[in-house]
């Protein structure tokens, strides 16, 4: 697909023509655009071969984050999410990126490591260089679990050994198998290889083989992204661009040095990259155990990302995390949407879904810093939370927004404000309560 994910006004367009818009703009086909409406989604009968006791299906607002480009190319980016302001501030940070060519973003090898708990062994030391010595031929061994997999380029690539020498029972052997899984996330494949050894390494070391399962710390696959921001865009209403770009590094660097702020720091790049990793149907928990696993790597829980000042006075920021996704099997090819999802953004490898993650990820902790380091959080965040509050009380149609903007003017947004409101409103005019201050 060719097309610009620049669309100006799409914010204020309805609902459907939103729709209408996306179609046109990624050339979608008309069984895309129905899953993407809600119309041909997940249906309750495609869930009950999902999961156990299934009695229905749960729905999240999907949004679209524009503006973006990756490596040099325009993406539409799908977000599942409930919270308020974040496909906003993306959609927002991406256009300022685009200044300086947008993100930059790339990826190793997708790695997934197996690991593989020996007890009751007799010689630890012994038993890791006899596991190092037939490092080939176990190797060979786990290609024989999908070597359909392995003709596409991918398959068991070698073989760590770990002696943990103090542990609550005793001293254990750690096998870590690492293992290309190619464009999928790879969880089954890992574990059936990992499984696979089990006799052969209990064979070989004289111990007991106990767990055999993949990490979710997916260090050797990572994503990383990078982009820059000249100052002068970065200025708004009385807060000069050097200002903006400076509170944004101070912010950083608060989350960089305390846990307790690394934390809220590190959810505010999750909002970003959950939302996608949910719209395409992949496993958001072991992304999020991931990336919490690789910023404590160091033994102090920091910052995922870096934000510094370059030589020209631009704002430059990264992010790498681990990014364990894939564009095949799983929920990712069986749930509807999450297939269109994958289409509206013209993605058919594994690395190129985990390149777009990233750099979402990126833009919505620029989004979050920004909005700290200048006029606050809540003043754009409780904007949209408004409207939810509102809906929560009964407002409806123009209702909504005639409450909210009231609640927000006041400085009181809450049920029981709007709940007055409500009741007040709907006694007079709404559409002349529109306006009211």
């Amino acid at each position: 697909m060719s097309f610009s994910s620049r669309l100006p006004g799409f914010y204020d367009r309805p609902l459907a023509e939103r729709l209408t818009i996306l179609a046109q703009a990624a050339s979608l086909d008309d069984e895309t655009r129905a899953a993407l409406a809600g119309e041909a989604g997940l249906s309750p009968i495609q869930a009950d071969h999902m999961i156990e006791n299934a009695i229905g299906v749960f729905g999240l607002p999907l949004g679209v984050a524009v503006n973006f480009q990756v490596n040099g190319r325009d993406v539409l980016i799908p977000m599942a999410i409930e919270e308020p302001s974040v496909v906003a501030g993306a959609s927002y940070m991406a256009r300022l990126a685009r200044q300086e060519g947008g993100f930059q973003a790339e990826t190793t090898a997708p790695e997934m490591i197996a690991q593989i708990q020996v007890l009751d062994v007799p010689d630890l030391g012994a038993a890791r260089l006899a596991l190092l010595a037939q490092r080939e031929s176990i190797l060979a061994e786990a290609n024989q679990v999908d070597p359909v997999l392995q003709r596409l380029g991918g398959g068991a690539r070698d073989i760590e050994v770990r002696p943990l020498e103090e542990t609550p029972v005793g001293p254990m052997l750690i096998v870590h198998l690492i293992y290309d899984t190619r464009d999928a996330m790879g969880a089954n494949a890992a574990n059936t290889a990992a499984e696979r050894l089990a006799p052969r390494v209990e064979a070989i070391t004289g111990g007991r083989v106990h767990l055999r399962i993949l990490s979710n710390l997916a260090d050797r696959r990572l994503a990383r992204s990078r982009c820059r921001i000249p100052a002068a865009a970065l200025a708004f209403g009385d807060f000069s661009g050097e200002r903006v770009r400076d509170g944004i590094v101070e912010a950083w660097a608060f989350a960089a040095v305390d846990p307790y702020r690394a934390a809220t720091h590190n959810k505010g790049i999750m909002n970003g990259v959950d939302a996608v990793v949910i719209a395409t149907g992949n496993d958001w928990r072991a992304i999020e155990a991931g990336a919490h696993a690789y910023a404590a790597r160091s033994g102090r829980y920091t910052s995922l990302s870096r934000w510094s000042v370059g030589e020209d006075g631009a704002l430059e920021g990264s992010l790498e995390m681990p990014m364990a996704v894939g564009t095949v099997g799983g929920a990712t090819r069986v749930h509807p949407t999450a297939r269109a999802c994958l289409r509206l953004m013209g993605v058919t490898a594994a690395h190129e879904l985990a390149e777009i993650i990233v750099s979402v990820g990126l833009a919505q902790n620029l989004a979050a810093l920004r909005a700290l380091a200048t006029e606050g959080i809540q003043r754009g965040h409780m904007g949209l939370h408004a409207r939810q509050v509102a809906i929560a009380a009964g407002a409806e149609g123009a209702l909504v927004e005639a409450v909210a903007r009231r609640m927000v003017v006041e400085g009181t947004v809450r049920p029981d404000r709007a709940e007055a409101l409500v009741r007040e409103l709907s006694a007079g005019d709404t559409s002349s309560a529109q306006g009211a201050p």
